[in-house]
């Protein structure tokens, strides 16, 4: 009997070392955690009201861009420039979304054809920018962040 109760107080003797923890300091778990996120990825995009429900990340990105590009259009169409030459061109917006989900058209571009011919395209994409409802912004595990978006717009005119 006591060497059965012998090999059992062994293991449990020897086996105690096995058992211990390593401390990890609050830094150490910080330093890992922020190496370990994608700072290029949101988890939540920027939304506008149509577009707070939808839960896949994908789809609410392209709600977003849609409901920005038809904002975009609608106003640029609302413009009448005047043009001495046919354009068909495609420029490229660099929109930033803040983190309080004000959008700031942080630069385009832009053809110098187009520009020589509708010098208001700068101003027009400002004022259509500054007209787009109610923005809520990204957020990366529930902080809001900023976000920059590259956009892009087809200008006809004949």
């Amino acid at each position: 009997m006591k060497k059965i109760l012998l090999l059992l107080l062994f293991p449990m003797m020897v086996g105690c070392n096995n058992f211990e923890t390593k401390r990890i300091s609050s830094k150490e778990v910080l330093d890992k955690e922020y190496k370990s996120l994608n700072w290029k990825e949101v988890d939540e995009y920027p939304a506008f009201e149509n577009c707070q429900n939808i839960t896949e990340l994908e789809k609410a990105r392209d709600c977003f861009e849609a409901t920005v590009a038809n904002s975009v259009y609608t106003y640029l169409a609302r413009q009448e420039p005047i043009v001495t030459e046919t354009i068909d061109d495609t420029i490229f917006v660099h929109l930033e979304i803040s983190k309080t989900g004000r959008p700031n058209l942080e630069s385009f571009e832009v053809d110098t054809l187009v520009t020589n011919q509708i010098p208001e395209l700068e101003m027009w994409l400002k004022q259509s920018i500054d007209s787009l409802p109610k923005i809520y912004p990204a957020s990366k595990r529930g902080i809001p962040v900023s976000s920059v978006f590259t956009m892009p717009i087809v200008i006809k005119a004949e």
